[in-house]
């Protein structure tokens, strides 16, 4: 499990979409394997990364608008939003070095 802040439908608009930092957003749910697999990932590349992106959790479980809106049909799937756009979407685990590979492409 990850240490990332959740966020939902009652702050992903201040949290995410007027963030001054791009933003990971992990969606996730507590039932999905490759979801928690990720945990660690997603705290180590939070670390990392540090002050070039803000690293999020969304529980598509509690937050069935962010779901639709952003047309999850597969998790885990990470979004990043750059300027309150989707920037690029990852769908599904990756070993981390890729991981990171794919977030450095976005964010430089």
């Amino acid at each position: 499990m990850s240490n990332a802040p959740e966020v939902g439908e009652s702050n992903f608009h201040t949290e995410v979409l007027e963030s001054d930092l791009p933003v990971l957003v992990d969606f996730w749910a507590v039932w999905c394997p490759p979801c928690r697999q990720m945990g660690p990932i997603i705290d180590q590349i939070a670390t990392e990364f540090g002050d070039k992106l803000k690293v999020v959790k969304c529980d598509v479980d509690n937050n069935p608008s962010l779901q639709a809106k952003y047309q999850i049909s597969s998790i885990p799937t990470f979004n990043i939003y750059k300027d309150g756009e989707v920037a690029a979407q990852f769908i599904g685990g990756r070993p981390k070095a890729q991981f990171r590979r794919e977030i450095e492409s976005v964010i430089g």
